[in-house]
């Protein structure tokens, strides 16, 4: 599903060259959750980043799906982005003055769904990630564990063939957060859904088929994890 081939991030801070990343070759699976940990400035938000096509490499190559994605222009990458692609956030990214239907909503209005039929998929998206009872409240009436369940059910809205989440549990205590991570897990595999986290919490990655660590702009292990965490929490749990 995505191969990432010595790839290289170069950023240019006045007469400073800073390597973000540094020769990154990376297979990732159809279906495969893979977490990629490292510490604050490892460069594993950059291989994120690049990786979704937002930001493009130095050097180097990113096939998803037989796709060249190093190689598409920005009109190129937001279609690519809109057909295949969902994002989960750490600050969940929400609209304040949307409700959690609309905010769920929101990506199918730009693949110019019909009203009816985006709020339809919508409000069943919210059910299933368990805050369907929340689909009128606005982002300050809900928590942080139901914020962040709407952001995946607008992840998962267009059922996109591969799921980014950048410290999708970071704002998150420790106890929702196995809750969402329970969540995740169980959504991706029954979706058969390539699920790809970035992270600097060690902990999160027993929930992974693969775990890649990732240091100054270099990997420097990868693990398959032969027993992940099981997902056992039930869906309809509101955090």
């Amino acid at each position: 599903m995505i191969d990432v081939r010595n790839v290289k991030k170069i950023y240019k801070i006045g007469q400073n060259v800073l390597n973000a990343l540094d020769g990154v070759s990376l297979t990732i699976e159809e279906g495969e959750f893979c977490c990629i940990v490292g510490r604050s400035g490892s460069g594993k938000s950059t291989l994120l980043n690049l990786m979704a096509g937002l930001e493009p490499v130095s050097s180097g190559q990113i096939i998803i799906a037989n796709k060249h994605v190093e190689k598409m222009n920005e009109r190129e990458l937001i279609l690519f982005r809109q057909q295949n692609v969902g994002f989960v956030f750490q600050s969940y990214n929400l609209i304040p003055s949307m409700t959690a239907l609309e905010n769920t909503a929101l990506p199918l209005t730009f693949r110019g769904v019909k009203k009816s039929v985006r709020l339809k998929a919508a409000r069943e998206m919210l059910e299933a990630v368990g805050v369907g009872s929340h689909y009128k409240h606005k982002p300050s009436q809900m928590s942080g564990g139901q914020q962040q369940r709407v952001g995946l059910a607008r992840a998962l809205v267009l059922n996109p063939k591969i799921v980014f989440a950048d410290e999708p549990t970071g704002n998150l205590d420790s106890k929702t957060s196995s809750e969402m991570m329970t969540l995740i897990t169980r959504i991706m595999h029954e979706r058969n859904q390539t699920f790809v986290m970035v992270t600097h919490d060690p902990t999160m990655a027993q929930y992974a088929d693969k775990v890649v660590h990732i240091l100054d702009g270099k990997i420097t292990s990868i693990e398959k994890n032969e027993h992940p965490m099981q997902f056992e929490a039930p869906a309809a749990r509101e955090a």
